[in-house]
């Protein structure tokens, strides 16, 4: 897991990141990953790009739709983990305690959902 500053677009991250990502067979994500730069090396490494285009691209990149639409579970888990209080509102200033409430929260959501 990478924490990256609030004003660091989507795709900049997910560039810092690229590196240690393991191999998969598709990476979802949304219209804030779409670059060129970011699916080129995607494509070189044998994962599908599985992310609709952005909508000023000239010429616009077909996606799975079906496969997108799993998407929805990482979103419905990331806005679990935003219920807590103490991590929707950012109150840990240190990035390290931060990650620890965020570790903290999904793991008792894990927990609550598997009982």
């Amino acid at each position: 897991m990478l924490l990256t500053e609030g004003q660091v677009s989507d795709y900049m991250g997910a560039a810092l990141m690229f590196d240690t990502m393991p191999p998969a067979p598709a990476l979802l994500g949304d219209r804030g990953y779409d670059a060129d730069w970011f699916r080129r090396p995607l494509a070189a490494r044998g994962t599908i790009a599985c992310m609709p285009s952005r909508k000023n691209r000239k010429v616009a990149i077909a996606h799975d739709a079906a496969l997108y639409r799993r998407r929805h579970k990482i979103e419905n888990m990331c806005g679990r983990i935003k219920d807590w209080r103490r991590i929707h509102i950012r109150y840990d200033r240190c990035a390290h305690t931060f990650m620890s409430a965020i570790a903290i929260a999904a793991s008792v959501l894990f927990w609550i959902n598997e009982s």
